[in-house]
Formats: structure tokens, C-alpha cells, sequence
């Protein structure tokens, strides 16, 4: 399940209270994780409407991971 409530902290946090060109945001497009800017993520998402937040992989700033989504390989 994706922590909806850290990822809005965080964006929140860069948009108005830091420099959002420092966030990169790693997200699953298809089959592939692709990593972009923030504002860029915003952009391409049109503010999660076709990039949902559950489809976020991490959130970085410079090289400390913010957010990470801890994913379960159960074994069948």
C-alpha cells in the first residue's frame, strides 16, 4: 500500500519550502522504473490524474532517499 500521506509531505515540502529542482522521482511507466525531476513528474502526471501516486518507486533528494515503496517477494 502506498503512503499517500509521506509522498503529499514530501512534494509539499519541496514545492513551497525548498528548491523542487533537487527531488527526483522514480515511478513505473509500463514494465520500466523511469526517474525525472519533480516538477517534470508533476508535469507528465497533470498533478496524478494519469500518474497515479501508488505507481511511485522512490523519491530522492540529491542522493538521500526520502521515500522508498518496500515491495513483497512472497513466495507462492
Amino acid at each position: 500500500m502506498t503512503r499517500k500521506g509521506k509522498i503529499a509531505e514530501i512534494i509539499s515540502n519541496a514545492l513551497y519550502n525548498d528548491n523542487p529542482e533537487l527531488y527526483l522521482v522514480g515511478y513505473i511507466d509500463f514494465s520500466t522504473t523511469r526517474e525525472t525531476t519533480l516538477e517534470k513528474f508533476l508535469e507528465l502526471s497533470e498533478n496524478f490524474e494519469t500518474v497515479p501516486a501508488s505507481r511511485i518507486v522512490y523519491i530522492k533528494k540529491e542522493n538521500d532517499v526520502l521515500y522508498s515503496r518496500v515491495t513483497s517477494n512472497k513466495d507462492p
